[in-house]
């Protein structure tokens, strides 16, 4: 389900209010640990955390008009959604899995890089704002053209 709001805050005071009070917390805890370069953008219809065009002129491969995406987080029609493209990288994701198994006595429900919660209390925000700051802008550049170069 994409937003069409054109900005973070048109974004959020569409949102339900229990998705509203579940983003705006989570979207506090990212912006207090995201590592400094990192810009808050309107990615793909959800709120988005980009390494910009300054810090990395190619841009994204698949479209090098836009800036090259890190972290999403969305409020989907059964879920809300948490995107973290470094979890592709096998350390992270490892430590990522061992502290869930600390934090939380869900089972994870995630994809290759997507969470998801179906219950806004469910969202561990210390554990996801931990993990947001465990990726430089330089280390994920360093890590996406790896990947890119296969």
């Amino acid at each position: 389900m994409q937003s069409k709001a054109a900005t973070v805050d048109e974004y959020i005071v569409s949102l339900p209010d229990d998705r509203r009070k579940a983003i705006e917390a989570l979207r506090k805890k990212i912006r207090k640990n995201l590592p400094k370069g990192f810009e808050e953008v309107m990615s793909y219809g959800m709120i988005g955390y980009v390494v910009p065009h300054k810090l990395y002129p190619s841009g994204y491969h698949c479209d090098p008009k836009l800036p090259l995406p890190f972290i999403n987080i969305a409020s989907q029609k059964n879920y809300i959604s948490f995107y973290h493209m470094g979890l592709y990288e096998g350390e992270l994701l490892d430590w990522f899995r061992d502290e869930w198994k600390e934090v939380s006595i869900k089972k994870l429900d995630m994809g290759k890089c997507c969470i998801r919660f179906k219950k806004p209390e469910d969202i561990p925000v210390d554990l996801l704002g931990e993990l947001v700051s465990k990726v430089t802008p330089k280390q994920w550049i360093e890590y996406y053209e790896r990947q890119v170069k296969r």
